[in-house]
């Protein structure tokens, strides 16, 4: 795990160098400071001159000089090291998920990928930026405040050893018992965030349904389960400090009482005013240091479970891959599946589709119809190897789809969801992920062709009008023309229409089949619809059913072979005969 964060440090490296150098520079500086200003007090008490208080005076803000600007640079460097971290660890999580397959999205909620990002990373550079910086510090400074308390203490600093193990017992327990909390409220920060996207998404249907109230109790709930296990964490970690600053009190109630027995009783020559003085500012910087370690330690155990779940998302491998030596060109646009099966998961104890086999000429249009659950979406998501069959063979073009480049075969097999996404910006940027390099007047021919260009005229900027996020100033109708459009600009081998002409009329739906057929035959195209009349003059017609293909054959053939197609066309024609009337 750590090897696979450490790699996302990349250009940041030398400022993660960089400052527990400069910390240990400071730290030296703090050090020597007190054991300066001891040698000024027996000086002073001696009898000295103006001139040596002036000379050690200047002595003491030289060194407070260099520790600011050690302590300035060393600050500087560490949050470039952890800002950069952070930014490369997203980069990186974020470049991974973009080759996901669908079966590994699967696997993680797109809420849990929301967490991981943003809480998850925060947690983690918050750590980072403490280990670069305070992890070095409080145990140099330790170290290097022990050895010098003993210097000037002797053997009172012993009593700095006996304290260490107090606060290692309890930290210790500390971090026992708040690691599963921890592990636990991720969890449900998942599930907290999932809660919001799914209200924020369905708004509109829930104010439509007046849920408002519903929703608010259903997220105060996962709100409150949350607050509460991060509560019972909180408490814990609550435990740390006052045991700190027991420890510190006592240590320093020790050293008053014992330093000032020993300056009276051997008046001075045991240990003197100076030791002392610089005694106690040992004293407070090493149970200062111990204090800053067990607070390094708490975050260290907080973002431990962030870590492990970001570099869950930076282990996982796409399920897809492309092969060794990939074919770079689909020849034609003809389909074939032979004795394929499909389930979702290596758990599932049902396959999606089951026994499929079906040959689609080069050009030729074919409807599919069936009921939900039908599987119709999970037939045509092998075709451009949004997933790969559990069993048998797909092919496109004559090869199977294993074997070809990724790119190469998505960008000749182009889908157009029933709810297909538009991204916030122009309707020209928006028809450019089409094709990037597409002109005006093929952006217009595409438009022509999907009856996308009525309406873009009728708006004010035309094809220059903003898109808002996920298309909420257009309606599903123009939304899904637009989705058409821009798989049209692909000019792909492959189109497929997946229920997405669902919310256009009937008349704008004859128009689009039409246009398909007069200006791109060559291109094979496969209509999945509800509505018997966007597949009839359809080549040929698949009819589906549990996972399988019961019927196939044209519009007449299955009038009189197929009891599902005819349940259908009767009951949508009844449906039309009572609306007419």
């Amino acid at each position: 795990m750590l090897k696979d964060l450490m790699k996302c440090i990349r250009e940041y490296k030398k400022a993660s160098l960089q400052a527990p150098v400069l910390v240990s520079l400071e730290v030296v500086m703090e050090c020597i400071i007190p054991f300066i200003i001891s040698r000024l007090v027996n000086e002073i008490k001696a009898g000295c001159g103006f001139s040596v208080i002036v000379s050690y005076g200047a002595l003491l803000a030289g060194m407070a000089t260099l520790s600011l600007i050690f302590g300035i640079g060393a600050g500087n460097a560490c949050s470039t090291a952890s800002c950069g971290f952070a930014k490369n660890l997203r980069k990186d999580m974020f470049y991974n998920i973009q080759e996901f397959s669908f079966a590994n999205i699967d696997k993680f909620s797109t809420s849990s990928l929301v967490t991981r990002l943003t809480t998850d990373v925060s947690n983690v550079q918050l750590a980072y930026m403490m280990i670069v910086r305070t992890a070095i510090r409080c145990p140099l400074m330790l170290v290097f405040a022990f050895v010098m308390a003993f210097v000037m203490g002797g053997r009172m600093a012993v009593i700095f050893l006996l304290v260490i193990p107090v606060l290692a017992v309890g930290l210790g327990l500390v971090i026992k018992n708040a690691m599963p909390l921890f592990k636990r409220v991720f969890r449900k920060y998942d599930r907290l965030n999932a809660s919001i996207q799914e209200n924020i998404k369905g708004m509109r249907v829930v104010k439509s349904y007046n849920r408002e109230v519903f929703e608010q109790e259903k997220f105060g709930l996962a709100a409150d389960d949350v607050c509460m296990d991060f509560t019972r964490a909180e408490k814990i970690l609550a435990f740390n400090h006052p045991l700190m600053q027991f420890c510190l009190y006592s240590v320093m109630i020790f050293v008053l009482y014992f330093g000032s027995y020993t300056i009276i009783t051997s008046r001075g020559l045991d240990l003197d005013v100076g030791q002392f003085s610089a005694l106690l500012t040992y004293n407070f910087q090493i149970l200062s240091s111990l204090m800053m370690l067990s607070m390094v330690f708490v975050m260290i155990t907080m973002a431990s479970e962030s870590a492990r779940r970001i570099a869950e998302v930076l282990d996982e491998k796409s399920s897809l891959a492309n092969p060794e030596n990939p074919v770079y060109e689909v020849k034609d646009g003809s389909i074939d599946f032979e004795n394929v099966s499909f389930k979702y998961s290596e758990k599932a104890d049902k396959m999606a589709l089951s026994d499929i086999n079906l040959h689609i000429r080069s050009g030729q249009t074919i409807g599919i119809i069936g009921g939900t659950g039908s599987s119709k979406s999970s037939l045509i998501q092998l075709i451009s190897r949004l997933y790969d069959a559990t069993e048998g063979t797909v092919k496109v073009g004559g090869r199977d789809v294993r074997e070809y480049d990724l790119d190469t075969l998505r960008n000749q097999v182009a889908v157009v969801l029933q709810k297909n996404v538009l991204f916030s910006g122009t309707i020209k940027e928006n028809l450019r992920w089409g094709n990037k390099e597409a002109t005006d007047e093929e952006m217009k021919a595409a438009c022509e062709l999907a009856q996308a260009d009525e309406f873009i005229m009728r708006l004010p900027k035309q094809y220059d009008t903003y898109i808002e996020q996920g298309g909420s100033n257009v309606s599903g109708g123009q939304k899904q023309r637009l989705c058409i459009a821009r798989a049209l600009l692909k000019k792909p081998k492959v189109l497929i229409l997946d229920d997405s002409t669902s919310a256009v009329d009937t008349r704008t739906d004859s128009l689009i089949r039409k246009g398909f057929k007069e200006y791109i035959p060559e291109t094979t195209k496969i209509i999945i619809a509800q509505r018997i009349s966007s597949v009839q003059e359809a080549d040929r017609i698949i009819v589906m059913d549990g996972g399988r293909i019961v019927d196939f054959g044209t519009h007449e053939e299955l009038m009189k072979s197929s009891e599902i197609y005819q349940e259908v066309y009767e009951s949508q024609n009844k449906a039309g005969d009572q609306d007419e009337k």
